[in-house]
């Protein structure tokens, strides 16, 4: 959707819904980390990269402090009043909006409500971080109509603690922190422990491609967390030998190895995943400059192998769209996307080859699943931030 179709159609059912003209536009987007899977909460280092696709909310002041808000890809709408904050169990998109309505008061910040009509273009449950999106687009409106200005950073931990504390997902700071900070044209290379960015150029040559396999996940109640718990028990046991250690970032992979043998055999899988994804996201921000295709190449196979063998976040649908991708013209290297167990894979691809690849993953894949996937070409795009659209 083009933009100007997009906010005709979102201005016609705002009009429909709320009975006026939204008054404020806002966007968030979505990102694909490049590398580094489930190290943001082990302290560790995240390529990262925002994508075009994104979310808008187009919004309009209320003079109560009631929230009324719909979404234009998900049935439902949901009112709720700021001076008592419940969660939706029915409408459940909407406690990422609550959630950040609800860590922003703790704060200090006094709140306006609003009219919302919401429309994303992320596809949804696919590991490129649609809820971060929403939520980032949710505090610019809320800083919006209540008169208040939150540094990005800020924002990003704010949106980070809705999702930890009043969602109830423990996910690290890397969704918020890319949807953002994000820049146009460049990954990023995030310093987890530090909330600090490096950007890295992608060598000319080469195209970010995402492939959706269309297989839902949900990270609420799901492995997510026993992950997470995983890594915090090894940490524990290394912290024994390394006392300084806070985190797994802080062991090098020839540390572990002197006392892997001595750890629980599950533990000591989940810690050598991430400690050497930790260093390939190192190695890839060099690589991936030179646009380095050997380097490259190794890097995402051992990242997905690692992920599927030792971190065992792999599904059938990502193993399939896996096979695919390598069999297909232009391939460079392919890792799963996300926090796993399905979703999407994201893979480097040579420009002049680009639509072949295209068109040979989705016939491979659908052969082999019966599904119709999604794969599009991604480029990197800006932050969250207000949208200025001309008023008619």
């Amino acid at each position: 959707m083009q933009f100007n179709e997009r906010k005709s159609t979102i201005t016609k059912n705002f009009e429909q819904a709320f009975g006026g003209q939204p008054e404020i536009w806002v966007r968030a987007p979505g990102r694909v980390d490049l590398m580094g899977s489930h190290t943001d909460y082990n302290m560790g280092f995240v390529m990262t990269m925002t994508i075009d696709q994104d979310t808008w909310i187009a919004a309009r002041p209320r003079q109560d402090r009631q929230v009324h808000v719909r979404s234009l890809n998900i049935s439902g709408e949901s009112y709720f009043n700021l001076d008592t904050i419940d969660h939706d169990n029915t409408v459940s998109w909407s406690n990422y909006i609550r959630g950040v309505a609800n860590v922003l008061q703790e704060a200090g910040y006094v709140l306006q409500g609003f009219d919302g009509l919401i429309h994303s273009t992320i596809p949804f449950g696919s590991g490129l971080s649609s809820s971060a999106a929403l939520e980032m687009a949710a505090a610019l409106v809320f800083q919006q109509v209540s008169g208040f200005t939150l540094d990005p950073v800020q924002m990003a931990l704010y949106g980070q603690k809705a999702e930890n504390e009043f969602v109830g997902v423990r996910t690290g700071i890397l969704d918020q922190y890319s949807s953002a900070m994000g820049k146009a044209g460049c990954a990023l290379k995030l310093d987890c422990r530090n909330l600090t960015g490096e950007n890295v150029e992608i060598a000319d040559g080469l195209r970010v491609f995402i492939c959706d396999t269309r297989a839902e996940r949900n990270l609420v109640g799901s492995e997510y967390d026993d992950r997470r718990q995983q890594c915090e028990d090894g940490i524990r046991f290394l912290k024994k030998f390394f006392p300084k250690a806070t985190a797994l970032r802080d062991i090098s992979l020839a540390q572990f190895i002197l006392h892997e043998k001595e750890m629980p055999e599950l533990i000591a899988r989940r810690c050598r995943f991430i400690i050497e994804e930790n260093q390939r996201v190192l190695d890839l921000a060099v690589a991936m400059e030179k646009g380095d295709e050997g380097a490259l190449a190794t890097l995402y196979t051992s990242s997905y192998t690692g992920a599927r063998d030792l971190f065992e976040i792999g599904a059938p649908a990502m193993e399939a769209m896996f096979t695919a991708a390598q069999k297909s013209p232009g391939i460079v290297g392919c890792r799963q996307a996300g926090a796993g167990f399905g979703g999407c894979m994201v893979a480097l691809v040579k420009v002049d080859q680009a639509e072949a690849f295209s068109q040979q993953v989705h016939r491979l894949y659908k052969e082999k699943t019966g599904n119709d996937p999604r794969i599009f070409n991604t480029t990197a795009s800006a932050g969250a931030g207000r949208l200025e659209i001309p008023t008619q």
